[in-house]
């Protein structure tokens, strides 16, 4: 967990967006990510994990299993473990969310990716 600990507060530059860690401890983390106009996050799922976003700025069409939905401001959506899900960004100016992820692995590597426009 120590490692970790030294991630808080740093931007991490994504082709979408960005995203920076709040706050984390052993079985949660939180964090605000930026999507930019046209950007969007890989159709992904995890783990071992779950995610509560809620919007703070702007506007998102939040993919979740088979259904679409656009979700704006002080919007909740809540994605289960191995629930397939996206987030991107229709709109001309930024959006942001802030991602609570609970689980007993947090990290970077149990992002399992379906699609991803970037190649990544």
């Amino acid at each position: 967990m120590e490692d970790n600990l030294n991630k808080i507060g740093i931007t991490y530059k994504r082709p979408w967006g960005y995203y920076k860690t709040l706050t984390m401890d052993h079985s949660f983390q939180c964090k605000v990510i930026c999507v930019h106009p046209k950007g969007k996050l890989s159709l992904q799922k995890h783990f071992h994990r779950s995610e509560h976003w809620v919007v703070v700025k702007g506007s998102v069409l939040v993919t979740k299993g088979d259904t679409k939905a656009l979700k704006s401001l002080n919007d909740h959506i809540f994605i289960e473990k191995e629930e397939i899900h996206r987030i991107e960004n229709p709109t001309e100016t930024d959006a942001m969310i802030i991602e609570i992820q609970v689980g007993d692995y947090l990290g970077e590597d149990d992002i399992v990716r379906l699609e991803d426009i970037y190649g990544r």
